[in-house]
């Protein structure tokens, strides 16, 4: 039989000590604690329940206990006791075992049922499994964080699962879905000229959270802030998840791309108050949560999920914040997106602050110094910076870009004005704040929408698979069918489609400011329609690779057009140069059809931009989103000394006359050009 000492209150957690494991958890109301141990992950019975004396097993508001004889490996959970009064907020119910909140791995029975932690029955035999783990002795072999500028960088946001399970990804089948398949296929990002992949959630979420009959599979309902996503592993074994993430991270450094996470510090798979019990809620429900002001019983729900943490309390401060050092310092990942951080600006009465104290401690916290902190400005109570998101360091992600250009492309009144804001960076939003232009983070789609076959494919969303009627998902897509909801043979149709496509992803990779594209978008991938395919584990969001040879044109644009803005001598932006500088030192001139003219009117359809790209290189950029084609005057260059215009891009020219490799774009003799309806023309010249 194993030995017992009191234990220590730090570190959090399960850690090995030289002759066993050390466990502390906090929790302040509770009056009983149990730690429960099992031989096995899958095991219906515990081994062995200790009952830790509030004497000699507590120190403040921490519970901890020390066990000799036991190893990394060791499964285990926590029982609590105390008040339970809806009242005050109070959940103790000592019938469910709980996972502990500083969980670095996560063991997920056979028999786990969420359904059983919402009700009264006894989860011993049916709840997730804390595993203890030593992360020590990992041969990293050298590597570390990229820390790659912004102006370098290009986005890929991915879902690790969705990026190989596929049939067609031509992977063994345990390789599908898994950190290990996505290594496989590291050479296909490379070639599309990817630097940095933003992987959905990959911390432990409840797969169960979802209607009946489905999965989860976007992951935005965590149980663990530290475990990696144990189905992501192809390694079985209990710690295997955090070694092929590893594997995974130090492989993707190798090709040279950085690996950012999406993470939900907002709230938990908990859910609301007829929700279940699975770690938070059960230790010291007050404490994590923000409750309901007109009602303790029930919670603020900012996020749309049924329950908010208290990010601004000191306890939750200190979870995230370990957990970000982790992610960093243990795990080597570059950067972090975060889910509705807006919510991480409120108070423990969910009211917005002035100065959060999280986002100041993230800002300034030096083991974070060097990473990117990319935030989702809003959440799902009507709190939205866009613009004014708090603080030096962090990049936004510009859902007025993305709204913006979906106006102007698909041609609606009054959309050219705000064009041109969204070109340059956003100034109207980000200038006076004396950052880089890459604090904009320009997007067109992402998980949460169409892809962006579906935005020129369908008029209206297509949820019906999800099981709720089509309530769910947004109904302000700003998409336009043209003519056909959903797939159809008409080649004129399938021709405007296809360079619609290119004219999205066109504006995103040649606007000023951080690219972002969608996995899949550079092949056409399509959802059907669903625009919240949160819960669809299967061919409606999985990548199918099929597609690279049906759509070939479209990853060939989208490569080159990559290549172009990556190359030193194109599209340069100075290292730590301020939006406002690059703004007064680009030499920019707008036009209309005719030089120098350009029309603002509301019923515009067209603008053009002549701007430096380079020391070496102006371009002149026409857009046209009316249904007829214009003919655009160009600017006088030197015909005879250098070359005059080049064409690069032309969206309406089928491929390969869309897009021109570096050094083969043919040359425009003409002083005017005549840019097709629903189109985008760039040409280059020396400068």
């Amino acid at each position: 039989m194993s030995n017992t000492l009191p234990g220590r209150s730090s570190p959090l957690g399960a850690n090995p000590t030289p002759t066993g494991v050390n466990f502390s958890v906090y929790s302040r109301s509770a009056t009983w604690m149990e730690l429960v141990l099992f031989d096995d992950v899958d095991d219906t019975e515990p081994s062995r329940v200790l009952t830790l004396d509030r004497h000699n097993n507590r120190t403040f508001h921490y519970w901890h206990i020390e066990v000799s004889g036991l190893a990394p490996g060791q499964a285990y959970g926590w029982r609590a006791d105390g008040p339970s009064n809806g009242d005050s907020g109070l959940r103790f119910d000592p019938s469910k075992l709980l996972l502990d909140p500083y969980a670095c791995a996560v063991g997920v029975p056979a028999a786990y049922s969420r359904e059983a932690a919402r009700g009264r029955e006894d989860t011993t035999a049916t709840a997730m499994r804390t595993i203890v783990t030593d992360r020590r002795g990992y041969d990293w072999e050298g590597d570390t964080p990229l820390r790659r500028p912004y102006s370098d960088t290009v986005i890929y946001e991915m879902h690790v699962g969705g990026f190989t399970r596929h049939p067609s990804s031509g992977l063994n089948e345990s390789l599908r879905g898994t950190y290990a398949g996505l290594v496989e296929k590291i050479p296909y990002l490379v070639n599309l000229g990817i630097t940095a992949v933003e992987l959905l959630p990959v911390f432990q979420f409840d797969a169960q959270d979802a209607p009946a009959g489905l999965t989860n599979y976007w992951g935005y309902c965590p149980v663990s802030f530290f475990a990696p996503h144990a189905a992501y592993a192809s390694d079985t074994s209990v710690l295997g998840p955090i070694r092929e993430f590893r594997d995974m991270v130090k492989a993707l450094h190798r090709a040279g791309i950085e690996v950012i996470l999406d993470v939900v510090y907002n709230h938990t798979a908990e859910g609301d108050h007829r929700g279940p019990i699975l770690s938070l809620k059960g230790l010291d429900n007050p404490t994590y949560y923000i409750p309901d002001p007109e009602d303790p019983s029930q919670y603020a729900d900012f996020s749309g999920t049924g329950n908010t943490l208290n990010a601004n309390g000191s306890v939750v401060r200190r979870m995230i914040l370990n957990s970000l050092r982790y992610w960093v310092e243990e795990m080597h990942v570059d950067g972090f997106r975060f889910d509705l951080a807006s919510i991480l600006s409120r108070d423990e009465n969910g009211e917005p602050l002035d100065n959060p104290p999280i986002l100041w401690d993230i800002e300034t916290d030096p083991s974070l110094a060097g990473t990117k902190l990319i935030a989702e400005a809003w959440d799902a109570g009507g709190l939205y910076q866009v613009g004014s998101f708090l603080g030096d360091r962090w990049t936004e992600w510009n859902g007025v870009f993305r709204d913006d250009v979906r106006r102007f492309v698909r041609g609606e009144r009054d959309s050219v004005r705000k064009l041109p804001e969204r070109l340059l960076a956003s100034p109207d939003l980000y200038r006076d704040e004396k950052r880089e232009p890459e604090q904009s983070i320009n997007f067109i789609t992402c998980h949460d929408g169409f892809t962006v076959n579906d935005l020129v494919s369908y008029e209206v969303k297509h949820n019906e698979a999800n099981s709720e009627d089509s309530r769910d998902g947004s109904s302000h897509n700003l998409s336009d069918n043209h003519g056909v909801e959903g797939p159809t043979d008409d080649p004129e149709i399938e021709s405007l489609r296809n360079r619609q496509v290119k004219n999205h992803i066109a504006i995103t990779l040649l606007s000023l400011g951080t690219p972002m594209l969608l996995m899949g978008d550079e092949v056409r991938r399509t959802q059907s329609g669903n625009n919240n395919a949160y819960c669809q584990d299967n061919e409606i969001s999985w990548f199918d690779w099929t597609l690279l040879d049906r759509h070939a044109d479209i990853h060939r644009f989208v490569k080159i057009l990559v290549a172009f803005r990556q190359h030193p001598d194109h599209l340069a932006v100075p290292a730590r140069m301020t939006l406002d500088q690059v703004l007064r030192t680009s030499h920019i001139r707008w036009h209309g059809v005719t030089l120098d003219t350009p029309d603002w009117s509301e019923d515009s359809r067209s603008i053009a931009i002549t701007v430096r790209f380079s020391p070496g290189m102006i371009g002149h950029l026409m857009f046209n989103a009316w249904t007829e084609e214009l003919e655009f005057q160009l600017p006088p260059v030197n015909q005879a000394q250098d070359g005059g215009w080049r064409r690069l891009i032309d969206t309406f020219l089928p491929s390969p006359d869309d897009i021109s490799a570096p050094g083969t774009e043919p040359s425009v003799q003409s002083g005017d050009y005549i840019v097709g309806p629903k189109s985008l023309a760039l040409l280059i010249a020396p400068f």
